[in-house]
């Protein structure tokens, strides 16, 4: 991991732990190179330039290049996050992350509000990111970007995809928003204070400072607005709410409890849903989903159309809902209920087992690896019916020891 150890929890750090890209196939997870990486790297350099990359950009970026068999292991070795909702908001969402966020607010109010007005996006929720990322671009990375994406477009794991990142990355020279030299950042190839990968970079990157780059290693009101401004693409609906905190009544419905299930506020409301801090729901249409990320002991959520953004962003529904509730702290909610106290959970390993109970009975989980992803969730909603236990879609034990027992 990147950082201090007060600013150890940074998404560079978090790169090894939570999936950026979608789940692979287990033959590409364990695939082994046996090309040659210059001889790859010249069919490179004439692909890019047969798709227009200039000769000019493709000698700045790529002359001298080496693969780094270390990037290669470091892609190899990404672990599994196995952190709790409250475990993991704990150690990101810091104190410091807190009151160096509001700070940056108030000192940059004037910038916000003129990103505000333009795409939509209100300031908690772009500092947020920004601190989550890279400690308000404390932590940007130290890597050379080009030999991290060419030595990942030459690995057999995910070549596509790091091949057009790569040619980005090249675009992105030729533009001249930044050299060669300045492009350090993570492991994975992702650049500036907020961490686009670059073909992001390379379409939604503004220059905001009207200096003619888009520079988003140094500039901040590039790197705020092109924040907004991807965000807008994502799908951002002005003035509309991200996440709330609510209560549920012990009797609810609880299989209605899935992202997947958008319902009114009204119909929430009616269901005995209401406000944690602020009373009753408003009887309206405004949709939104009932979010349970420890189960029906745990927090409550209602996550609104605007959440879908942020899984847009990065798809571990850990990191989305902390990135949301984070901006919701900054936006003046307070700290979330803990809920229950000891609330279950499973380890790694049983995690595992318990995927592999429900793929023997034909359920699609994904990748057997431990990780409690949407489809695993789905699953479990599934054998929770199947079993007449309260179907909140969180594994627990009791689950796993009745389908042990063959039910």
């Amino acid at each position: 991991m990147s950082g201090t150890s007060k600013r150890t929890w940074t998404a560079l750090g978090l790169m090894a732990m939570l999936a950026a890209h979608a789940p692979l196939p287990a033959s590409a997870a364990s695939c082994q190179n046996t090309g040659n990486f210059n001889r790859w790297l010249e069919a490179f350099k004439a692909e890019a330039a047969a798709e227009g990359i200039s000769d000019r950009a493709i000698r700045a970026g790529l002359d001298g290049m080496a693969l780094d068999p270390g990037i290669i292991a470091r892609d190899r070795k990404q672990g599994v996050f196995q952190l709790s909702f409250l475990e993991f908001s704990d150690r990101l969402i810091a104190k410091y992350r807190l009151v160096q966020g509001a700070k940056l607010i108030k000192q940059n109010a004037a910038l916000f509000q003129k990103i505000e007005a333009q795409f939509g996006v209100p300031a908690p929720v772009i500092v947020a990111f920004w601190g989550l990322e890279t400690d308000f671009g404390a932590d940007t990375g130290k890597l050379p970007t080009l030999r991290s994406l060419a030595t990942l477009a030459y690995d057999c794991r995910r070549p596509d995809l790091f091949r057009g990142e790569l040619k980005s990355a090249l675009r992105i020279i030729e533009r001249g928003d930044l050299t060669t030299a300045e492009m350090l950042g993570s492991w994975a190839g992702e650049l500036g204070q907020v961490q686009f990968l670059p073909s992001h970079y390379l379409n939604h990157a503004v220059d905001y400072d009207g200096d003619g780059r888009r520079q988003l290693i140094k500039s901040k009101p590039d790197v705020l607005a092109s924040a907004a401004k991807f965000l807008e693409h994502l799908g951002w609906k002005r003035g509309e709410p991200w996440l709330e905190e609510v209560t549920v009544p012990a009797e609810l419905d609880w299989a209605q409890a899935e992202l997947a299930t958008k319902l009114s506020r009204a119909k929430w409301a009616e269901w005995g849903v209401r406000r944690a801090h602020g009373g009753a729901l408003p009887a309206d249409e405004a949709q939104a989903s009932l979010l349970l990320p420890m189960g029906r002991l745990g927090p409550a959520f209602l996550a609104y159309q605007n959440f879908d953004v942020y899984l847009q962003w990065n798809e571990s529904l850990i990191y989305s809902l902390t990135a949301a509730y984070y901006a919701t702290r900054l936006a003046g909610a307070p700290a979330v209920s803990r809920g229950q106290p000891g609330i279950p959970a499973l380890s790694l390993e049983l995690a595992r087992e318990l995927q592999k109970q429900l793929t023997k009975r034909g359920l699609d989980v994904g990748e057997i690896d431990g990780k409690l992803g949407s489809k695993t969730r789905a699953a479990v909603k599934v054998m929770q019916l199947k079993l007449g236990l309260p179907a909140d879609s969180y594994p627990t034990a009791e689950l796993l020891d009745r389908l042990r027992a063959g039910e």
